[in-house]
């Protein structure tokens, strides 16, 4: 793999992407993140809105449905909720799946990074965030930290 921003996958509309196609022609990091809209931290929309409001950040969205079953919704369900709710206009890709067999390869990347706290492997609950450089260097945040305090 020549960089972490050249990994495919898809957004909503099944078009293929990446994380440097979704990038702006000033973005120097971009916040991926995986996404939930029936989670206790659902509230870290905001933040990541904020955030992607920043020069030079691009916010990626990863719905997943994986823990607890806190994104059942269609593409059009999260879109229409993450927009009413929290104003998203940041890129929301295709549902994915971040840990076991059918794992997205973009996550297989992500997490095999080692945390700020010493943690490696599969991710722990929504909202897990990871901030990529445009070296492709990775650095990895708990689901718990605000967007805000890492960008």
């Amino acid at each position: 793999m020549a960089s972490i921003l050249d990994v495919e996958f898809n957004d909503m509309d099944d078009n293929v992407q990446t994380l440097r196609s979704l990038g702006a022609e000033d973005t120097k990091k971009w916040l991926v993140v995986n996404v939930a809209s029936a989670c206790g931290l659902t509230k870290h929309y905001t933040g990541l809105q904020k955030v992607s409001e920043k020069n030079g950040v691009t916010v990626v969205g990863f719905p997943c449905n994986q823990f607890g079953s806190q994104e059942p919704g269609t593409h059009q369900e999260i879109c229409d909720f993450t927009s009413d709710k929290f104003g998203v206009t940041f890129s929301l890709m295709a549902k994915i799946e971040v840990n076991g067999g059918n794992q997205a390869e973009l996550f297989k990347h992500l997490t095999a990074v080692v945390d700020l706290d010493g943690y490696v492997g599969p991710i722990r609950w929504n909202f897990e965030k990871f901030i990529i450089d445009l070296e492709g260097e990775i650095t990895r945040y708990a689901p718990q930290t605000s967007a805000e305090e890492i960008v």
